[in-house]
């Protein structure tokens, strides 16, 4: 199942600032959408999982086989079945524990009040593994850091168990560690459960290291999509975030990596 969004228009109250953008999201592709403060990046983000009008043109699910369907007609609980998203402005809740956070994940699969069944207590206890929560599912959320906390809200979007899955900046608050096992889990939910995932990024260099596609987004137009090695360029990341930028390609990962000139960056001597 893919998410599509064509030649996306988006604003608020009365200023356009996504124009006329389309961005595709494939099974088992991990697509990234970098660019600048400003440039569009999670507006189109929010568009894609239906949280910002869209002023023209479409999103839609690709089953692949038969034609495109409009997600717009769709209910709040049949798309929350098919996408689901991690975004940066969540509620904090209290007097809940880990695993009851998760457990809301399950809200597209149940009946008004219906209690949890074996399916629903599987998915939970599959996505607090994956996430590394397991051991805290008793702990009050009340007590826990940003960094623990952001790891239970992505548990509780695998627990939603979609084949699309939109994340804006995950690795936010979380250190070295969980940051490298959070793209690891991304490369795994592509890879192995052949899930259609969207990321922003701020990190360009966690874009070169997880991503099969890139969205460079610049004012709220695409300045360039493709692979890592065609949109990370010098010329183009230079030109979008206004400073000097080099790239290289790592001889033994291939793996491109991105350095700012910044007027203090260290000169070997």
């Amino acid at each position: 199942m893919a998410l599509c969004g064509d030649d996306l228009v988006l604003g608020y109250q009365r200023t356009t600032v996504v124009h006329g953008v389309s961005v595709r999201l494939r099974p088992a592709v991990v697509t990234a959408l970098i660019g600048p403060n400003g440039s569009g990046k999670s507006t189109v983000l929010r568009s894609l999982a239906r949280l910002h009008k869209v002023e023209s043109g479409q999103v839609s699910l690709d089953p692949g086989e038969g034609e495109p369907r409009d997600v717009a007609p769709l209910s709040a609980r049949e798309f929350a079945r098919r996408v689901t998203l991690l975004s940066q402005s969540r509620p904090h809740p209290s007097g809940l524990a880990v695993r009851d956070v998760v457990a809301f994940g399950r809200h597209p699969h149940r009946r008004r009040f219906a209690a949890l069944n074996g399916a629903d207590r599987a998915a939970i206890d599959h996505a607090m593994a994956l996430t590394g929560v397991t051991e805290m599912a008793v702990r009050a959320v009340d007590q826990l850091s940003g960094g623990e906390l952001q790891r239970v809200w992505l548990a509780t979007c695998l627990a939603q168990d979609t084949g699309v899955l939109l994340l804006d900046e995950p690795t936010n608050h979380l250190d070295l560690r969980y940051q490298v096992e959070t793209l690891d889990l991304v490369r795994d939910l592509a890879d192995r459960h052949g899930t259609a995932l969207g990321i922003v990024l701020h990190d360009l260099n966690h874009a070169a290291t997880v991503a099969d596609q890139v969205v460079l987004l610049h004012l709220g137009r695409v300045r360039a999509t493709g692979t890592p090695a065609e949109v990370l360029t010098g010329e183009h990341l230079s030109e979008v975030y206004g400073l000097p930028i080099d790239t290289t390609v790592d001889p033994r990962s291939g793996l491109v990596r991105i350095e700012p000139r910044g007027r203090r960056r260290r000169r070997d001597s």
